[in-house]
């Protein structure tokens, strides 16, 4: 298993999020499904499993590498570089 290399290097504490949900989805008048944070700027996205994969396309437009569930209860990672939960 991999270990992620880009936790240690994402800002302390924890950015707030940029909003309650996906503004791109709101814009496209689509339901996002489970959410999630970027942990280096704090937007809020959709997860791959919604129509237009919008946390994905977060990282791959700006490079940002690891998102965290942003759904109740939920506190895990995931990392688009190593592709790893952590």
């Amino acid at each position: 298993m991999r270990d992620c290399t880009h936790v240690p290097a994402l800002p302390r504490p924890e950015p707030e999020p940029q909003a309650m949900t996906c503004p791109e989805c709101l814009a496209l008048d689509c339901h996002p499904v489970q959410l999630r944070k970027c942990l280096e700027c704090g937007y809020v996205a959709c997860c791959d499993s919604s129509t237009y994969r919008h946390s994905t396309g977060h990282f791959e437009t700006t490079g940002h590498p690891v998102m965290r569930s942003f759904e109740p209860g939920e506190d895990w990672r995931w990392c688009y570089v190593d592709m790893v939960i952590v």
